[in-house]
């Protein structure tokens, strides 16, 4: 049980609990005004309002500095009104901060001010005052269903290769642009709402490249997005209206992928709104019947069902105000070929989309030839041009294994696709789930290939063979989907079949029923050809014990 300081009454000032408060503290304020400052480092806390959101305010106004700046270490705000006089509100310079449930202001700064490796987590955090709203340089983190309104400048800024993800969230009423990308910004911005800017709606420059999905930018006095030479990045399925003309304005020398979508559904976004996600109730209960409509793969359903209903209970925790960890989607498909991992992996993609955890749900399955390159820097290329070709959906990797290094071959590049996709796994963790297939045996000496390989999947599923019942479910349901029948007799005969095949490593489960199927339908057309007259509709769809012993014979 974490140690909580009440402010006041324990201790008098948030100074006097800071300064003796333990690691994994929690300091407490109760409702009120507190005219001071907070300030500290390598700290591992919490600083919470007793009372209602809102009810404890730290008032730095006059105060020579920001009213809460972290160097190093770790803090969670929850709760608090922060206002600063000339100075950001909040800055945070390495370490991890989370805001929740916040408003916060300045006369002449940044609400937040995230700089040198920061990780700044915003969630429903209100900016009503300063000259920017949120600044990322050199630093990540999500801004997650906030609100920046009213600010003097730009209301967003993204720099110096900062690569946040901003979801959900509204940036009304700048003074300038309502987010500006430059020096190299990699942000992801889906599904927000901007408008009322003084300038362009979000204006990309100096090499950056962004990904803008499924968001709204209208009513701008400049153009809605723009992107200047030498930048890239991607908009996609966004709407751009009432803005100066042109609504997108791409340089010539820019590489931007444009696509843009008058029927794109307005976002929820801003405070109130958890995540700003819709969540498809309706299409998430269909995948689910499909996935339990799969024969056999028991153990698999029950998993996959387990992790769905861990990100609906998150996205409950997360609307309360509550703590949510990071979580991945990445995951490991261990099993024999055939036994259904693809096919999982596509629902599994498309539950994401409806869940509202990924935009699209777009599968791309790749192998080693698809990641790899001939020379030294072409793999790294490569697997990095697949995994943003995969973001917003399912990059599935079969037979993984491949890519480990073969007997230490110092001309195998595998190895360095390896590497690559480690980094890019966790940079992008939130917006792609990566899974990896293969046998099980080779997807453990996979894992050992990279030290912090295995830490990037949040689970293992295992694939087991078919038994001979399934298998026969599987030949009948095929047929059927063929419009074939099997005629009496034969399902048996199937059952004696599969039971005594050899379970060895090129064992290939539904395949080997499909496989039989393609033979038995051939051996049928002899068959019918034979008859000497033209067979009647019950011939042509029936599949009998001759064609089966004439396919394995």
């Amino acid at each position: 049980m974490p140690k909580t300081l009440a402010v006041p009454g324990a201790y008098p000032t948030i100074a006097d609990a800071l300064e003796i408060a333990p690691d994994g503290a929690v300091i407490s304020l109760a409702p009120g005004t507190y005219r001071e400052r907070m300030q500290l480092g390598g700290r591992r806390l919490t600083v919470q309002a007793s009372g209602d959101a809102g009810s404890a305010v730290v008032d730095a106004t006059g105060l020579e500095g920001p009213a809460l700046a972290v160097a190093s270490g770790e803090i969670t705000v929850v709760g608090l009104v922060l206002t600063s006089g000339d100075y950001p509100t909040v800055t945070a310079v390495g370490g991890r901060m989370q805001l929740r449930n916040c408003e916060l202001s300045a006369d002449y700064g940044a609400g937040v001010q995230a700089t040198d490796g920061a990780t700044v987590d915003a969630t429903q955090v209100r900016v009503l005052r300063g000259q920017h709203g949120f600044i990322f340089s050199d630093a990540g983190g999500t801004v997650e269903s906030c609100e920046v309104r009213d600010v003097t400048d730009d209301g967003i800024i993204v720099r110096l290769g900062a690569d946040p993800i901003i979801r959900g969230t509204t940036v009304a009423g700048c003074g300038h642009r309502g987010v500006y990308v430059y020096q190299s910004g990699r942000p992801t911005i889906e599904r927000c709402d901007i408008s009322g800017t003084g300038d362009a709606g979000i204006l990309v420059a100096h090499r950056s490249s962004p990904k803008i999905v499924q968001t709204w930018v209208h009513d701008t006095r400049g153009v809605g997005i723009a992107f200047g030479a030498g930048c890239g990045g991607v908009v996609d399925q966004c709407r751009v209206e009432q803005t100066a003309p042109p609504g997108i304005e791409v340089d010539p020398a820019a590489t931007a992928t444009v696509v843009l979508s008058d029927d794109t559904k307005m976002p929820r976004t801003g405070v109130g709104t958890a995540d700003g996600i819709d969540q498809d109730t309706a299409e998430m209960e269909k995948l689910l019947a499909e996935l339990d409509s799969m024969i056999g793969l028991e153990g698999v359903k029950a998993e996959v069902r387990s992790l769905i209903d861990e990100i609906q209970v998150n996205e409950w925790r997360r609307n309360a105000g509550l703590s949510v960890g990071a979580a991945s989607h990445h995951l490991i498909f261990t099993g024999a070929p055939g036994t259904g991992k693809t096919t999982v992996a596509r629902v599994y993609g498309q539950l994401l989309k409806a869940l509202g955890v990924l935009p699209n749900g777009r599968f791309r399955e790749v192998s080693r030839r698809d990641l790899v390159g001939q020379y030294i820097g072409h793999t790294a290329e490569k697997t990095t041009s697949v995994f943003e070709d995969a973001m917003g959906g399912v990059l599935f990797i079969d037979e993984a294994y491949t890519l480990s290094r073969a007997g230490g071959a110092s001309a195998d590049f595998g190895q360095e696709a390896i590497d690559t996709l480690v980094k890019l796994m966790e940079d992008h963790r939130d917006q792609v789930a990566v899974i990896v297939a293969g046998y099980t045996q080779e997807m453990l000496d996979f894992l050992d290939a990279n030290s912090g390989l295995a830490s990037r999947f949040a689970k293992t599923m295992e694939f087991e063979n078919y038994g001979p019942d399934e298998l026969v479910m599987i030949a009948d349901r095929i047929a059927r989907n063929d419009d074939y029948v099997l005629a009496p007799g034969l399902s048996e005969a199937l059952h004696e079949y599969f039971s005594q095949m050899e379970r060895d490593r090129n064992f290939g489960n539904a395949r080997e029923a499909r496989k039989l199927l393609e033979g038995m339908r051939k051996a049928q057309s002899g068959r019918l050809r034979a008859l000497g007259r033209m067979p009647d509709l019950d011939d042509l769809r029936t599949l009998v014990l001759d064609d089966l012993l004439a396919t394995i014979r």
